[in-house]
């Protein structure tokens, strides 16, 4: 069973993809629906959203709707190989 001991609670995410905080909604996705996230709030308001080790962004009580961060599945940058010695 996920665990966030570094964050200040943990909450599950609703069958339509929300989170409820503080009799708030917050949309997170409903792909996400019924897993244990982290929440931990890093400023006035402004909560960090993390599932298992990665961090999906952040969400504020106003605006109620997840602000993703960079894609963590995302491509990598490509190594130049033009550049590479060729072998004596």
């Amino acid at each position: 069973e996920l665990t966030y001991p570094f964050h200040d609670r943990d909450i599950v995410v609703t069958a339509c993809g929300r989170l409820c905080l503080h009799r708030k909604k917050i949309n997170i996705s409903t792909v996400l629906a019924g897993q244990k996230l982290g929440i931990k709030e890093v400023d006035e308001g402004i909560w960090l959203v993390s599932f298992m080790h990665y961090d999906l962004g952040y969400f504020d009580l106003e605006q109620k709707t997840l602000q993703p961060l960079d894609n963590p599945f995302g491509q990598k940058p490509v190594t130049d190989v033009s550049v590479a010695t060729a072998a004596p």
